[in-house]
């Protein structure tokens, strides 16, 4: 049997040159812009050992010379750059690195796009897992518990409206922003999010921690296969 040829994965970075002087490139700009001319990609400028500045550019030539003479000039005495294969990269590249670096010459904060923000997920996470170990703690005490089964049967029935309401393990889908979630809904109700494994009490909560921002009705947002395969809103479930 034939062995299957390997091929290298094309590499972001194209080429690049390191912690290059100021004064090289005012007194080499011919030869330094000729290697590079035609060429997008990030730059950064460095004030000794320091990050400065990180910028992007279609054009480093004119960048690098640019910054010789406006408001950065002589803040900085070094300078890197990186020729990026794709210019749909460089964009991304720029503000993962300002979001990281923070350098002092850039004003504006990095923005990711298209980008979902796991934080609100994470808490909600910590908070079920502290309440869990609480309740471990004291579960001995007779008053706590007799509140904590009171509390549970209230949670329980305000909190998990999918209960019962669907085949154990079914799934259920939505679309947000081009992309498509998935999860299960477990025997108790609660949803477990595919892949991931967050789990949520209630349409609505799930859906919230998708879109982050803005109110959204999750018997709308999430959809299940109904007995002909077609996707149709939880809210049928209510009828």
């Amino acid at each position: 049997m034939a062995r299957k040829k390997k091929y290298k994965t094309r590499a972001i970075v194209a080429g690049y040159v390191e912690k290059v002087s100021a004064q090289i490139f005012d007194r080499y700009q011919k030869e330094i812009t000729d290697m590079i001319r035609g060429y997008q990609g990030l730059y950064a400028l460095y004030r000794k050992d320091k990050l400065y500045y990180v910028g992007l550019a279609s054009n480093l030539k004119s960048r690098i010379k640019h910054h010789l003479s406006n408001r950065h000039k002589g803040k900085w005495t070094h300078f890197s750059l990186y020729i990026i294969r794709k210019a749909g990269h460089i964009k991304e590249l720029e503000s993962l690195l300002l979001r990281i670096a923070y350098p002092a010459g850039n004003t504006m904060k990095g923005k990711l796009r298209n980008s979902k923000n796991l934080l609100p997920i994470l808490r909600k996470q910590v908070a079920n897992k502290s309440r869990e170990e609480i309740e471990t703690i004291f579960e001995g005490t007779s008053s706590f518990a007799k509140k904590s089964k009171k509390k549970e049967r209230i949670k329980r029935k305000a909190e998990l409206p999918l209960k019962g309401l669907l085949k154990s393990y079914q799934r259920i889908y939505c679309f947000y922003k081009g992309n498509k979630f998935r999860a299960k809904v477990l025997p108790s109700g609660i949803i477990k999010m595919i892949p991931g494994g967050q789990l949520f009490n209630s349409p609505s909560s799930a859906a919230k921690a998708i879109i982050d921002k803005g109110a959204v009705n999750g018997w709308n947002f999430w959809k299940y296969k109904d007995k002909s395969g077609n996707l149709v809103p939880l809210k049928k479930l209510r009828k």
